[in-house]
């Protein structure tokens, strides 16, 4: 599996492939006095790039440093062949790392919360481009780990943002996360638009949100790495449109005469969605991503 410039000899004893699912013990002696970030890199089972990640979040080494042999006191050796093992089992990289970047700020995730995709990512930057200049009101629904709502405070200060999720585990995160980035957010745990009660109607400038949009049908074809280890809540909701009927119906109420909602959607979802938006008053469009496929809706309340 190792697919970088370290190869493994087949013959390797020490090979970390003896030990995935296996009985040997986390670390042996000989890693205590003798691993380096070189000799780790050639045994891993995983690519060499993951590993050299898994090797810099463990220990804060730079990536010149890693590459150049860092030697690797005994605890940081067997941390690293417990989360090999783990990589190697499936459990996605970000968690094993526990942080992600997202725009202009890093953020810890783990299993409470999914992991930002580079789509989400592109939701904000075009959310900010949208936003008003000065002093305005922002909603996150679904916020999850926080990224969208924290990196809009991060980026406008002045702007207040309220940042929802139904999963009290994901909103724990997100606090978490605010806390370490000293940002000012106002957190509400509740389903979908209902968490803004008993706000005043009309006062909303935009709501932005990465909605579950899986089917419970779609569920059982995603990748195992995704299936497996992410939060169920924050992918699939009914047949992948159930929210954004709650949004279409219910979300123009909470908005100011020119707001919008901006939200990020699935590839295949563009024609139905705008349907729905139209058919309920609203001017609606789909972007599309970086790699040419719908996947946002800018609407505003007609």
């Amino acid at each position: 599996m190792n697919t970088g410039a370290y190869p493994v000899a087949d013959t390797d004893p020490d090979s970390l492939d003896n030990e995935v699912g296996g009985t040997a013990p986390v670390a042996r002696s000989r890693c205590a006095t003798e691993m380096t970030s070189y000799r780790l890199l050639r045994r891993s089972p995983i690519p060499v790039h993951e590993t050299e990640r898994l090797i810099r979040a463990v220990t804060g080494a730079a990536r010149s440093e890693v590459a150049g042999g860092l030697r690797l006191d005994g605890e940081s050796a067997a941390t690293l062949e417990v989360l090999i093992r783990r990589r190697a089992a499936g459990e996605p990289l970000q968690y094993l790392e526990g942080t992600v970047q997202f725009g202009p700020i890093e953020i810890s995730v783990d299993r409470r919360v999914l992991i930002p995709r580079p789509e989400t990512e592109q939701l904000w930057d075009r959310a900010m481009r949208l936003l008003p200049g000065g002093p305005a009101v922002v909603v996150d629904i679904g916020t999850g780990s926080g990224c969208l709502a924290l990196a809009i405070k991060h980026r406008r200060p002045e702007v207040t943002v309220v940042a929802t999720d139904i999963s009290s585990e994901a909103l724990a995160m997100a606090r978490q996360n605010a806390a370490r980035l000293e940002l000012e957010v106002e957190f509400r745990q509740g389903d979908g638009l209902a968490a803004l009660d008993p706000s005043p109607a009309a006062t909303v400038d935009m709501i932005v949100t990465n909605p579950p949009y899986i089917s419970e049908d779609g569920w059982t074809t995603l990748p195992p790495e995704v299936r497996d280890h992410e939060p169920r809540v924050a992918l699939v909701a009914g047949d992948g449109l159930d929210m954004y009927r709650g949004f279409a119906a219910e979300a123009a109420a909470w908005l100011t005469p020119r707001g919008m909602l901006v939200a990020e959607i699935g590839a295949l979802q563009g024609m139905e969605i705008t349907r729905l938006f139209k058919a309920n008053g609203w001017e609606a469009l789909i972007e599309r991503d970086w790699t040419g496929r719908d996947r946002f809706l800018i609407a505003r309340a007609g």
